[in-house]
């Protein structure tokens, strides 16, 4: 039977460095919730979000918080405690997909190939030779590329990089094998994989502005790749949510290296619980993609929405 709430909250802001897209995703989220005819109750997360949530007692909760506290499972357990259905992965998957060492752990056990690293301080890495270069440094457990730092094989200025990124001593930085090559994505909705996207950007990364401003990306839809790995990748998309316990909608990023032909290399990054809703987001290309409007994809997220995720 499908969840018909009638008044809904949705989760937004919060005080993560994800915040400014979070408050994005929410707005686009809440507009369309109120075009399906919900009662909307748009909240910018604080501390206090329990007792607001026990004022207005909604019905459900349309989670579009992005990052720390939001998407890791602590916000997840207050909504368990206070019994308020919401959307999205539950606790645990919420947990384990924003620690990226832990998800790869899960995620190679479950037959996910993953890049090869190590998880350090921020101390440490900036003390070098953690890995042969090239390599990727990002912090465990933040999202929307923050704090991500490429270490090129030709840098000769790998300290000053290092030293560029936003770490505190004490952050744990995971350190990975730098996989050259397409930047793809692949969502799950449900039981059902979604198609491939390949991500095509000017330079350097897939960084924040690549995600978010308009025209800093170029989504190729679908992915023009050869078949058996496109077929690949969407079967390892459906592992990895599994493998992570994911409900509802999430995203897995994957780098495909195609210099040998005869091998190509293909790792999974991260999988996303709580993939972002903007202009420029993929999930609603992935929607409209198979026919469904960015209404209609958000009407089928609140309808799934629950409790014991």
């Amino acid at each position: 039977m499908t969840f018909n709430p009638k008044h809904i909250a949705v989760l937004m802001g919060g005080w993560a460095s994800e915040r400014p897209v979070s408050l994005k995703s929410g707005e686009a989220c809440a507009n369309a919730l109120r075009e399906l005819g919900y009662k909307v109750t748009e909240i910018d997360v604080t501390p206090d979000i329990s007792e607001q949530l026990m004022a207005i007692k909604p019905d459900a909760i349309f989670n579009a918080l992005h990052g720390q506290f939001g998407e890791d499972g602590c916000v997840q357990g207050i909504l368990e405690i206070l019994k308020i259905p919401y959307t999205h992965s539950g606790v645990l998957a919420s947990s384990l997909a924003m620690d990226k060492a832990k998800a790869k752990i899960m995620l190679e056990a479950a037959g996910v190939p993953v890049a090869k690293g190590m998880v350090r301080t921020a101390k440490q890495v900036r003390e070098g030779d953690v890995l042969p270069k090239p390599y990727v440094a990002k912090p465990v457990n933040d999202g929307s590329s923050f704090g991500v730092v490429i270490v090129p094989e030709e840098a000769e200025n790998e300290q000053d990089l290092l030293e560029s990124a936003l770490w505190e001593d004490n952050d744990l930085i995971l350190v990975e094998e730098y996989i050259a090559g397409l930047e793809l994505t692949c969502g799950v909705m449900g039981n059902e994989v979604l198609d491939v996207i390949d991500i095509v950007h000017d330079e350097g990364f897939y960084d924040y502005t690549a995600k978010y401003a308009v025209g800093g990306s170029k989504h190729i839809l679908p992915a023009n790749i050869l078949p058996e790995i496109y077929q690949n990748i969407q079967r390892l998309t459906l592992m990895a949510h599994n493998a992570l316990g994911c409900r509802g909608v999430s995203r897995a990023d994957f780098r495909l290296d195609l210099t040998d032909s005869s091998n190509p290399n293909l790792v999974c990054l991260e999988v996303n619980t709580q993939p972002g809703m903007t202009q420029t987001s993929l999930i609603p290309d992935l929607a409209r993609h198979k026919g469904m409007s960015f209404n209609e994809l958000i009407k089928w997220i609140i309808s799934d929405a629950s409790l014991k995720r």
